[in-house]
């Protein structure tokens, strides 16, 4: 390969990088480092209109859906299965598809940011495409608001 013909590589190369790095901060505004550490968290709503954002459960980074609809917290499978939780109870739950077989189980620990809520009951849903619904069995614990894009969800005192 000729020294032009890498220079033009190394160029394209940038260029996607460029881009995937600018896609990528366009579709998921709400990273955990500028997330902060504080009680509050400010999310900015996507451009598909949802509130994304990477979370830590059990201590480990999840992309998460925020979701005020959701009864619970829902957990696919695949990340089930990687954060080594337990399959309890099974259940009948009705989703957006209609009714499904889901598993109850508990998660030592949810963070948002610097917001953090223990012990947060959630299911473990087979059918679920992304990886995480972060619903109601967490955020009934904070003081939420949503105003021209942003939801921010306040730590509270339990």
């Amino acid at each position: 390969m000729s020294r032009h013909n890498l220079i033009v590589a190394l160029i394209w190369l940038a260029l996607a990088g460029l881009i995937y790095y600018l896609v990528d901060s366009l579709m998921q505004p709400n990273k955990a480092a500028a997330l902060g550490a504080g009680s509050e968290v400010v999310l900015q709503r996507g451009p598909d209109g949802h509130y994304r954002a990477e979370a830590y459960i059990n201590g480990q980074k999840v992309d998460v859906l925020v979701d005020t609809g959701a009864t619970g917290v829902a957990i696919s499978s695949r990340l089930a299965d990687q954060l080594g939780l337990e399959r309890r109870n099974a259940i009948r739950t009705s989703t957006a598809n209609g009714t499904v077989v889901a598993y109850a189980t508990r998660l030592q620990s949810v963070k948002l940011g610097g917001i953090q809520a223990d012990n947060v009951a959630a299911v473990i849903a087979p059918g679920l495409d992304g990886d995480v619904l972060l619903g109601m069995s967490f955020l009934a614990r904070m003081d939420v608001r949503l105003f021209r894009g942003e939801m921010t969800i306040r730590q509270v005192e339990e």
